[in-house]
């Protein structure tokens, strides 16, 4: 067990400084790049935090659009109650970011008295484990310190175990077995929200691609800032103009910059003007990053601030959007196998069944924006053909399983109301 553990806490500090890396350009404090010494002596730190938050619109116009709205679990009523009562439906937003910006995300399941307990855990704190034959996670560890200590959890398929440091800071040794209990699954109760495409390798946060691209277009932005504040206005010069001296004897401008009106004594003294610098450059520059850092990101030109001549229509919109639509698509598959995995460890931790036995599937609120009158014409005719049941009908139209739930104990109540009324004309009849 001690080898276990050294290995996965080394496994999560090894990751420690490229999640800070990558938490700097998500909060958009990373430095500025592509600085001459020169340049960064002169700009000193007045431009230390200049920053386009590009990482993060890319890390939330994806994540808004991964939506689970309920599970399919032959008959396994309570699910979708568990689910809610963990505040999944709000904290499921937060494990995607957290796996969008630092590659994966981690959920803990576990039982108590009143049910299943699922926590959604950062890459900071969570590493894992896998058989390279199968991939499937065979041991996990979570550490995290208090005020005095420093403890962890170390999960394996037979039993958990807690342990403790006494001191704050600890990273692979000091710990000692506080307890250990039975682990009534068989596997890890740990699931990994991976964001990736390819079978092996570390995982990739959406953020990788953009930091170069991000990178030059803050750079640029501080370029067109120095210049607006040194030559973004025009230059005005004299000549025949006596120079005034400080007490030390350093020459002083006679005609401050504030001054409107300029005097002179001299009559051959000449007054005259230098043009402003052109800033347009600047623009076509950020253009061309814009563009790059959409081709890579697949967010449409309107969320970067990129605006034709006319307002776009909602078919136009959606065109734009096509590319951020399969990608986000492309995500739903790829955590949906991990939330089926949770949805797994919830049943079996209010049933005792088997979790490797159990057939749960995950549906996703469409990725693609739409607009509600075409989305409700369409399920209408859907639904007016024949061609889809009136609860599939709301499911497509967004609907959670709790709301259809309701609109159908409703639509019966009005239903029997309306029978009832009937009924009791007939009497009085």
């Amino acid at each position: 067990m001690n080898q276990l553990l050294t290995d996965l806490l080394q496994k999560l500090d090894n990751g420690a400084q490229r999640r800070a890396n990558l938490e700097a350009y998500y909060h958009g404090r990373q430095s500025l790049a592509f600085l001459s010494p020169e340049a960064r002596d002169a700009i000193g730190s007045r431009f230390g935090l200049m920053a386009s938050n590009i990482p993060r619109l890319a890390v939330t116009a994806l994540a808004e659009r991964l939506r689970v709205t309920g599970f399919r679990a032959g008959g396994q009523t309570d699910l979708w109650h568990d689910w809610i009562g963990n505040d999944l439906d709000q904290l499921a937003g937060v494990a995607h970011r957290e796996a969008l910006t630092l590659g994966e995300s981690y959920l803990i399941v576990w039982a108590d008295a009143t049910g299943p307990r699922v926590t959604v855990e950062s890459a900071d704190q969570v590493a894992v484990l896998r058989d390279p034959g199968t991939r499937q996670i065979v041991a996990a560890v979570k550490r995290w310190e208090t005020k005095t200590t420093t403890e962890a959890v170390l999960y394996g398929p037979d039993e958990i175990v807690r342990l403790r440091a006494n001191s704050t800071g600890a990273t692979t040794t000091g710990f000692h077995t506080v307890e250990t209990i039975d682990n009534p699954f068989g596997i890890p109760p740990v699931v990994a929200l991976r964001n990736s495409d390819r079978l092996t390798g570390d995982p990739a946060s959406e953020i990788d691609d953009l930091v170069p691209l991000v990178d030059a277009l803050n750079k640029t932005l501080a370029d067109m800032l120095v210049t607006s504040e040194y030559l973004g206005r025009p230059r005005r010069w004299a000549t025949g103009i006596e120079l005034v001296e400080d007490d030390e004897g350093n020459p002083v401008n006679p005609i401050p910059d504030g001054n409107r009106t300029m005097t002179s004594e001299n009559p051959d003294t000449k007054f005259g003007q230098l043009p402003a610098a052109d800033l347009a450059s600047y623009e076509s520059s950020v253009r061309v990053l814009l563009g790059q850092i959409s081709a890579v990101s697949a967010l449409p030109a309107h969320y970067l601030g990129i605006l034709g001549g006319q307002p776009p229509s909602a078919d136009s919109l959606r065109a734009a959007e096509a590319s951020l639509t399969a990608r986000a698509e492309a995500r739903q598959a790829t955590f949906g196998r991990a939330w089926e995995q949770v949805a797994r460890l919830m049943v079996a931790a209010r049933t005792g069944a088997d979790p490797t036995r159990l057939d749960v599937a995950v549906s996703w609120a469409d990725a693609a924006t739409r607009s509600v009158a075409q989305e409700a014409d369409a399920v209408v005719k859907l639904y007016a053909a024949g061609l889809l049941p009136a609860t599939a009908a709301l499911a497509r139209l967004g609907y959670t399983d709790d709301q259809i739930s309701e609109i159908r104990t409703a639509r019966r109540a009005e239903a029997l109301d309306t029978v009832g009324t009937n009924l009791g004309a007939l009497i009085n009849q």
